[in-house]
């Protein structure tokens, strides 16, 4: 490939690097090119992929299923194409960090709810441990993976009436303007719209035009307009790349050093979209709403609240619906945003706004106009399921109205993160605006202290907690956790800390045993006290001061995951454990169907 050029390279070279697995967009950067240059000199030498199915029988006897891959290195399809009512839906991809079985759900929920309305369904994944890949949940499943190549390909092949890629979380939506310009049919919300919303400059040119609140901001274009902007609205500030899924490159910058380190690390993540800085506002409370919207108008929401504050990406924060603790003004301005956003845009199927609310002052953070992680969540609590509504909507069919009597529950929910550090040798298990959990549990209670308990069993928490190791952070820390540790305290909790938040402790009337830091080598030892087993609940709340100090913090934080010890850095979750466990104790907690909350 490197001795040729686009206009020199025959058809047999072509065929060859194709037969070899390389995709047109590493043949485009082979010849200097573009993808699409590529795609157009294969249509040329009419090469394309023969579509053919996995062999489950062994060669025994002819296979006949509907699990079919790609491949150049064919000579006939193994399938007939030219149906009618075929609909391309793109999954999520491989389960990892950002992305699991929560886009799985909502793509097979789409595919049934597609089935029942007569569609024939088409599925392109690329991981066989998921639903959306067995084998009875659609008519056809591509195993290829999910880009632009692929779908094009498929889409000629099968000549759909349409691609359904709100589903699927961020991957697919990636693709929605590269189909469109390529003459696809998106269903549902246009592409545009689409860009519209990931584009955080864009966007934040929206909000200003129909007068939504957001963060001051301001689009990069050089480091020093940067520092020149962090100047006048003060740290911290936020870097927010576009087109990005779980927080990717995010991140909130305390001082010049490390808005220059993540700005580095935001631009060889995302060279080809706009870097939007904007002013992080503290103490905070986040909170979600989640919606469906017919041609501008939301035909059905959800709104759920954040138990840590601000600053904790949302598919790591403790999720609670319905909101336990935010005033019915801020409800009210969250509601009405969403309507304008979702009639500005035109918005047809899905959306997810993440909102920022101080007091009663109600800020945008963004807008995904597509199915979120917590679509399942809402559904499964309100027993309205949102992408069935959201389905039929993008298909132009009825859908069940949903009774506003819905929202007025008689219980409470509440989703849990399950993180997966243990498997992640050396890593900081603390959370940030980069999301970093591997799956999550719902819990149902008559209330949130309930609901929560069973919710932290879940992913981990053992109750009784008898003994805490506390290291409580800055002065702003220990002061916000002090209700939280004498409720603690009364509860008989015994407390091991670190010397200055033990000195905090008995200010407070508290009694602590003092243990040293980890690079201190002295006895009691945070590390031996942790390994040892003497502690049930490990409390950290980082430090941002010298090098010793975060190191101290990290030891002690790495330790407790690698010994199985259950860990809290955030001072919001640790102050409603205590609230919690100050009135349920691990026997007061029932275990109830779903069915039976009504």
């Amino acid at each position: 490939l490197c001795e040729v050029t686009l206009d020199s390279i025959s058809e047999e070279i072509l065929q060859k690097a194709k037969k070899h697995g390389f995709s047109d967009k590493q043949i485009a950067k082979a010849l200097k090119a573009t993808e699409k240059d590529i795609r157009s000199k294969r249509k040329e030498f009419n090469l394309r992929p023969f579509v053919k199915q996995i062999d489950t029988l062994a060669a025994e006897y002819p296979a006949a299923t509907n699990y079919l891959y790609m491949t150049y290195n064919g000579c006939e399809d193994d399938v007939e194409f030219g149906q009618e009512g075929n609909v391309l839906i793109l999954g999520p991809g491989a389960y990892r960090i950002g992305s699991s079985v929560e886009f799985d759900w909502c793509c097979v929920n789409a595919a049934r709810t597609l089935r029942s309305l007569g569609y024939r369904t088409l599925m392109v994944n690329h991981n066989p441990e998921t639903v959306s890949t067995d084998y009875d949940e659609c008519d056809r499943l591509f195993f290829e993976e999910l880009s632009f190549e692929t779908v094009a390909d498929i889409y000629e092949l099968e000549q759909p009436m349409g691609i359904l890629l709100a589903m699927g979380g961020q991957i697919p939506n990636k693709l929605a303007m590269p189909c469109k310009e390529a003459g696809m049919r998106v269903l549902g919300t246009s592409p545009r719209d689409i860009d519209r919303a990931e584009n955080r400059h864009i966007f934040s040119s929206l909000l200003e035009k129909i007068n939504i609140p957001q963060p001051q901001w301001k689009e990069l274009t050089s480091l020093d307009e940067t520092f020149a902007f962090a100047e006048r609205v003060g740290y911290p500030v936020i870097i927010r790349p576009s087109y990005v899924l779980s927080g990717a490159a995010m991140a909130v910058a305390g001082n010049d050093t490390e808005l220059t380190g993540y700005l580095k690390k935001a631009a060889d993540i995302s060279p080809d979209h706009p870097i939007v800085v904007s002013k992080f506002i503290e103490n905070a409370k986040e909170i979600d709403i989640d919606a469906v919207a017919r041609d501008g108008e939301l035909v059905c929401y959800a709104v759920s609240e954040h138990v840590e504050n601000a600053g904790v990406h949302s598919g790591d924060a403790t999720l609670v619906l319905p909101p336990q603790r935010t005033y019915l003004e801020t409800m009210r301005r969250i509601r009405t945003i969403t309507s304008k956003i979702a009639k500005e845009m035109s918005i047809n199927g899905p959306l997810n706004i993440q909102f920022l609310a101080l007091n009663n002052e109600v800020m945008v953070i963004e807008c995904n106009l597509r199915a979120s992680r917590s679509f399942p969540f809402v559904s499964k609590v309100l027993k309205k399921n949102f992408i069935d509504i959201a389905t039929r909507v993008i298909m132009g069919r009825t859908f069940p109205e949903i009774d506003k009597s819905v929202f007025d529950l008689d219980y409470v929910a509440v989703k849990a993160p399950q993180f997966s550090f243990s498997r992640l040798e050396g890593a900081d298990p603390t959370l940030g605006v980069e999301m970093a959990s591997t799956g999550e549990v719902a819990c149902l209670g008559t209330d949130f202290e309930e609901a929560f308990l069973k919710a932290l069993i879940s992913v981990g928490y053992k109750l009784p907690i008898k003994s805490v190791l506390l290291s409580s952070g800055p002065i702003e820390a220990k002061a916000a956790f002090k209700t939280g540790a004498s409720l603690m305290a009364s509860q008989g909790i015994k407390f091991y800390a670190t010397k200055g938040t033990a000195k905090f402790l008995k200010q407070e009337g508290i009694d602590a045993e003092v243990v040293y830091w980890p690079l201190e080598k002295e006895t009691p030892n945070a590390v031996d006290l942790i390994k040892s087993g003497a502690v049930d609940l490990v409390i950290n709340i980082p430090k941002d001061f010298n090098e010793e100090e975060l190191t101290n913090d990290y030891i002690i934080r790495r330790t407790a995951v690698d010994f199985g010890v259950p860990l809290m850095t955030n001072t919001q979750l640790a102050q409603r454990l205590a609230e919690a466990m100050n009135r349920y104790s691990a026997d007061d907690l029932k275990v109830d169907s779903w069915n039976s909350y009504v």
